[in-house]
């Protein structure tokens, strides 16, 4: 089944090629954004019913060399007979458009990513007839961003970063990284990249984290089911307060009643802001309200 994660963890190609930096780089390409990328139909279907559909390919016209073909499949899990889907996709391709074909496999785990890399072969007893290499972008080839500076500079590396670092032990580190990296955008821009990791990070783990996390970024995604679009727009303090309580509670932090109801009656939505991202570093419940 195709879910939220999957189509955003190779539709963000489409809008924001500058993502395929460390492909590039691998290569010895110039960087994707001196070349023109165009999004081609993923439809590899000949006859029908059989259907074939590559999640997305785009062209590559680079400023220096020949054009090629990049055919992205984002891959969840080992899957049986992708191998040979994989190989009818880069043969079709090929076939099609005359071109070359990269295959880019992405993978948020590295057991999924080390399998992705193959090489699969068809082969009949010793001879290779023909050999299928995906480049894999994953957790040992997309760096984790650490630095805010790099998400104001590079929002759809950072998000796409933390999409693939997902199911990684720093995945709420990360997250909490580009929260506060987020704060320095524009109201639309903010908006803009919250809905792609939080679509992109439905069904993960760390999914609710960033539902907390998110609160700080102020934004909204009509129809998606967000967060912001649950509460954040109705500028109600209790949802905010509650937000407070759960983060500290998810991170074993004791609170004491006077200071809950401390919390729970405040009605100042600035005042509340500053406890919340007291609360993603705090040890103790006393230390929101710190130099206060």
């Amino acid at each position: 089944m195709v879910t939220s994660t999957h189509e955003t963890s190779h539709r963000i190609f489409q809008d924001h090629p500058e993502v395929l930096t460390p492909v590039f780089e691998a290569l010895g390409l110039p960087p994707p954004v001196k070349a023109t990328i165009e999004a081609l139909t993923p439809d590899a279907t000949e006859v029908k019913p059989l259907e074939r559909r590559v999640d997305t390919v785009l062209k590559v016209e680079p400023s220096e060399g020949d054009g090629f073909l990049i055919a992205v499949e984002a891959q969840t899990d080992r899957a049986a007979g992708k191998e040979v889907s994989w190989a009818y996709y880069v043969a079709h391709l090929h076939a099609k458009y005359g071109m070359p074909v990269l295959l880019v496999a992405v993978c948020k785990n590295r057991r999924t990513a080390s399998w992705a890399a193959g090489p699969f072969e068809c082969r009949v007893r010793t001879w290779t007839t023909q050999m299928t290499r995906p480049f894999v972008l994953g957790p040992d080839n997309v760096p984790e961003i650490t630095d805010e500076s790099v998400v104001a500079r590079h929002p759809a590396l950072a998000t796409f970063s933390a999409i693939v670092h997902s199911e990684s032990a720093n995945a709420a580190a990360i997250l909490e990284l580009l929260a506060h990296g987020m704060r320095s955008f524009d109201k639309a821009t903010a908006k803009y990249w919250c809905e792609w990791l939080e679509v992109g990070l439905e069904n993960t783990p760390v999914r609710e984290t960033w539902r907390e996390l998110e609160k700080m970024v102020a934004t909204y995604f009509p129809g998606r089911g967000t967060l912001f679009e649950e509460t954040y727009l109705e500028g109600k303090a209790e949802g905010k307060a509650e937000s407070i309580l759960s983060v500290l509670e998810k991170r074993g932090i004791p609170v004491p009643e006077v200071i809950r109801d401390r919390i729970t009656s405040c009605t100042d939505l600035d005042t509340l802001t500053l406890w919340f991202d007291r609360s993603l570093t705090a040890t103790t419940a006393e230390d929101l309200f710190a130099e206060e």
